[in-house]
């Protein structure tokens, strides 16, 4: 790939020109190799030339229009040679685009939206936010399912409540069940019905019929055994975080938390260096499921897991989150997914066929049991906000099950 190719003078002298050097300048302190860097200028200028050839102001950018570029002018390109049309980088370079045109204003953030569809979402996400205390990945995710629902019926014009009928509820149910690789998943799209009309129901509106219509489907909770580890398994898991290779420090950590501590994936993204009390062996979860900090004792292995990542392997960096990135956009935390990725690839190593990284909170949750703990004590450190939550963790309680098992019939009792 030339050097023309890479670093075209054009891009300077188009419409994004104003935006090139802070873009450049985000990219250097996100510390991204220059040859990325020479990859996404070039993939920008691709881009400049193609908006310029169809008459698109800078300020129409967004996502709608770089799908369209990359989904629909990409496969058929026939722009004068050299052009840059590797589709990762581009999608990568454009997206870096589009947080700096938001961030200087250029372009409106898409959450400010100006149809009557998006004013009735941000209405009901400040319920969800404010009322409701759902998390914001909750709150994204009913989001998508209710906009999906009232731009389906509206369109552009204002909502009005009172124009649904059951049938269109029951006809939107099935339309998301399609979707939905297992029946439990439909799930999630009921749940997000029933908190929108509820909270229409809160407005005064008359909206109990529409809940009527949006039942969850039949979902034995208690049905099935939660899998766990065995302790042959569990040996092979941590025998196999003994190798060469790029991160295994830090994957030993990462497992060694989820493992001895039962966090969740997003509780060990969300570790920070100041929850962690050496002295004391405590750390503080801040970020919880349950938004309210809890305070737990360090294990020994888990700890030293978690100092010898610090020590040997956590990269120079000034960000105040135990786990960060490896690679650009470095100065980061690493997000809940390489957190689950990291411990399916420990799962791999160690020739298990699992992949859920919440069985190692079951396992912890098993192991507890085990030892004699109570179903009190083990909602406390899974920290369950019900009782109700950890009763599916009492199959697995063979010792205090064996003292109240009835004879079988026909046995010596």
């Amino acid at each position: 790939m030339n050097s023309d190719h890479r670093t075209s003078s054009w891009l300077f002298e188009s419409q994004l020109a104003p935006h090139v050097d802070a873009l450049m300048l985000h990219l250097h302190n996100c510390r991204y190799a220059s040859n990325t860097i020479n990859n996404y200028l070039a993939g920008l200028t691709h881009f400049a030339r193609w908006i310029h050839q169809c008459n698109i102001d800078v300020k129409g950018i967004d996502e709608t229009l770089i799908d369209r570029f990359l989904d629909g002018h990409l496969p058929c390109c026939n722009c004068e040679k050299p052009v840059f049309h590797d589709r990762k980088d581009l999608h990568a370079a454009l997206g870096h685009l589009l947080v700096q045109l938001r961030a200087n204003a250029v372009i409106a953030d898409p959450s400010i939206g100006l149809t009557p569809v998006d004013e009735e979402l941000r209405r009901f996400d400040d319920h969800m936010n404010h009322v409701r205390g759902l998390a914001p990945k909750t709150r994204k995710h009913y989001l998508a399912i209710i906009r999906r629902l009232l731009f389906g019926q509206f369109a552009d014009q204002p909502v009005e409540i009172g124009a649904f009928k059951p049938d269109d509820i029951r006809r939107f149910v099935a339309s998301q069940s399609e979707a939905c690789k297992v029946s439990a998943s439909i799930s999630a799209p009921i749940s997000a019905l029933r908190g929108y009309f509820r909270y229409r129901a809160t407005l005064g509106d008359r909206v109990h019929h529409l809940i009527g219509v949006t039942s969850f489907p039949a979902n034995w909770q208690q049905a099935s055994l939660p899998r766990a580890l065995n302790n042959n398994e569990i040996e092979r898991l941590l025998a196999a975080l003994l190798y060469n290779g790029k991160a295994v420090l830090r994957t030993a950590a990462i497992v060694h938390c989820a493992l001895d501590l039962g966090l969740r994936s997003s509780e060990v993204a969300h570790l920070g260096l100041d929850d962690i009390d050496w002295e004391a062996a405590t750390v503080t979860l801040r970020r919880t499921k349950g938004r309210r900090g809890d305070v737990m004792p360090l294990p020994g292995a888990t700890g030293q897991a978690i100092a010898d990542y610090l020590k040997f392997e956590r990269p120079s960096t000034s960000n105040r989150a135990v786990f960060v990135r490896n690679v650009a956009p470095r100065d980061q935390p690493i997000g809940p997914d390489l957190i689950r990725k990291s411990i399916r690839q420990a799962y791999a190593r160690a020739g298990l066929p699992y992949t859920r990284s919440h069985l190692l909170r079951h396992t912890m949750a098993s192991r507890l049991l085990a030892g004699g703990s109570s179903l009190k004590e083990v909602a406390d450190v899974l920290r369950h906000r019900s009782l109700n939550t950890t009763l599916v963790y009492a199959k697995l309680d063979s010792r205090n099950l064996a003292e109240v098992a009835m004879p079988w019939p026909g046995s010596a009792s």
